[in-house]
């Protein structure tokens, strides 16, 4: 690089301002265009929306500016390399240079699917990728929704393969599906058609482009959008070989645009096969259950009057049969019992006269056990006055008593 030339003489005295000022006018007017290929660090994104950071490489670092409302087609942090477009410019009051950034890209296919790695896995941590979140496709959907660009190629492939398959009704929601704003349509596209219910599925497509073009199916915005749709969402995105993280938010993913459209709605020949099939099987069964219906009708026996007579008189016979038994088992029970009541009373009879002996037995033994008996052989009880008996003439004294078997006197 050629050294410039001086634009000061070195008997000119500037002041601080105007030093400043000169220096800021011949960065501006020698870099009012630069690419800077660096990694990214210390992104930090102001209350005013702006976002600051350093754009550096092994040797080097500088400060860069990207203004609000300059579009970025995707999600800085730190450490991914970018290609940095914009001019150079100084902020006097630190005495230091700056980008300001007009345009970022990824530098390199490298770097990119580094992104889109731990983009994966974190999405997928969250558990936006799971297969229990997968919902089937509608069998002979009436509305489509796709979400593309009207002009693009992939909504005229799903247009002619839908009507050479099974035409129906398509709603086109349009969406720019490269740039800045890409990622925001898209994701659009699918809010509008949850939010109005008037689709069966929806077709989110475009058409094959680089790895940087393919890059806003990637955005979180629109897998997150992709996952939390409630109607069935088929993505059709890139080629054969392309894989977006909407691929895997997506309930089924198509190779291609023409894919999904085949996906989606099954050919008049397949649906013909499947209603012969149907037939098929509907007249088998019937078939099937009439044969059971006349092999049940063939097995009634008709009886006649007389046989039909003959089995109740046979059933009749065998009730009266069965209460003669019952009638003779409760008669004998009876007349057990009678017996027993006729024989109780003279039972009854011998055990009165049974315990009347034992009570005149245990009364003689009683009397004869008494001190009465003993009194009435001529003894006598002396007692004194507490009723004490008096056994000895040595304790005797007055006053007591003496019980005589006829009386009792006092003393």
């Amino acid at each position: 690089m050629q050294k410039p030339e001086p634009i000061v003489s070195q008997d000119m005295i500037f002041s601080v301002s105007d030093a400043s000022a000169l220096l800021k006018g011949v960065v501006e007017t020698a870099f009012s265009t630069i690419k800077i290929r660096g990694e990214l660090s210390q992104i930090t994104r102001a209350t005013s929306g702006h976002m600051y950071m350093t754009i550096k490489d092994a040797n080097a670092a500088m400060s860069a500016i990207i203004w609000r409302g300059t579009p970025i087609s995707f999600q800085l942090s730190d450490g991914i390399e970018v290609i940095a477009t914009g001019r150079m410019t100084t902020y006097p009051a630190r005495s230091n240079y700056q980008l300001i950034i007009n345009n970022l890209e990824m530098a390199g296919a490298g770097a990119i699917l580094k992104m889109l790695d731990e983009r994966k896995r974190k999405l997928a941590a969250e558990g936006l990728f799971d297969a229990s979140r997968k919902k089937p496709l509608p069998h002979l959907p009436r509305r489509i929704g796709v979400v593309t660009s009207p002009t693009g190629a992939a909504f005229q492939d799903i247009q002619n393969r839908l009507r050479e398959r099974m035409p129906v009704h398509v709603i086109l929601y349009p969406a720019t599906v490269q740039g800045a704003t890409a990622a925001a349509e898209v994701a659009a596209g699918i809010e509008y058609f949850n939010r109005m219910q008037n689709v069966d599925v929806i077709i989110v497509a475009r058409g094959g482009g680089s790895l940087e073009d393919l890059l806003p199916f990637s955005e979180e915005i629109v897998v997150r959008a992709a996952a939390a749709s409630k109607i069935p969402l088929i993505s059709g995105v890139g080629h054969e070989p392309d894989w977006m993280l909407i691929d895997f938010a997506a309930d089924v993913r198509a190779p291609t645009p023409t894919g999904a459209a085949e996906m989606v709605v099954p050919t008049k020949l397949a649906i013909a096969t499947e209603l012969d099939n149907l037939w098929h099987r509907i007249s088998t069964n019937f078939t099937t259950r009439l044969a059971n219906a006349r092999a049940r009708m063939d097995a009634i026996n008709i009886k006649s009057p007389r046989q039909m007579l003959m089995e109740h008189a046979q059933r009749l016979d065998d009730i009266g049969r069965t209460m003669n038994i019952l009638v003779g088992t409760k008669i004998a029970s009876a007349r057990q019992s009678m017996t027993a009541a006729a024989t109780f009373t003279i039972t009854m009879r011998n055990r009165i006269a049974t315990m009347g002996q034992s009570i005149a037995h245990a009364e003689q033994m009683l009397n004869s056990l008494s001190y009465k008996s003993v009194l009435s052989r001529g003894y006598a009880i002396v007692r004194d006055a507490n009723g004490a008996i008096i056994a000895a003439a040595t304790n005797a004294h007055r006053p007591a008593q003496i019980e005589f078997i006829d009386g009792v006197i006092h003393v």
